[in-house]
């Protein structure tokens, strides 16, 4: 295999094959294209590829990184080539910082009925505001920050029934 490695990446139901080559190179789906990435600071790369640029911030355990590029965020699924996917965890309702930061908005209240995709709070972490959306639809059971509290990383922020 030399020194490319291969992932399974999951956001939702989808998966896409990833390969890491050399010289920050890396390709997306069978075949698919090639982006040069770039670290530019601690959890910070610039992606370049097809004429474009995009800053992303990543942060997270290895196997579930949370991505924000553009405005946009989402947590996605990592796994080495070859496993499976890991198993539902427990207090799967409850949905945690993904990384160190303040958070700027709360949404939400108690009792709220919310579908998939709604922005629940906002999180400002590494000079960029991390909207944290409901990934399921759900009615909220609890809120466990406030705007301006300062949360660590897996602290629970809300759950979801």
């Amino acid at each position: 295999m030399g020194s490319t490695r291969r992932f399974t990446v999951r956001l939702g139901e989808e998966t896409t094959p990833v390969e890491l080559l050399a010289g920050g190179r890396v390709r997306i789906g069978d075949g698919g294209d090639e982006f040069l990435v770039r670290a530019v600071a601690p959890g910070e790369y610039v992606v370049a590829g097809g004429g474009h640029e995009w800053r992303v911030a990543v942060a997270g355990p290895p196997d579930a990184r949370w991505l924000a590029c553009a405005g946009a965020s989402a947590c996605v699924e990592v796994q080495p080539e070859g496993h499976g996917r890991r198993p539902a965890r427990a207090g799967q309702g409850a949905l945690s910082a993904p990384m160190p930061g303040t958070v700027i908005d709360v949404a939400v209240a108690i009792g709220q009925q919310v579908r998939a995709g709604d922005t629940l709070l906002t999180l400002e972490a590494m000079k960029m505001e991390l909207p944290v959306r409901a990934p399921r639809d759900g009615i909220v059971s609890a809120v466990h920050c406030a705007p301006g509290e300062l949360v660590r990383p897996g602290a629970p922020l809300v759950e979801l029934t």
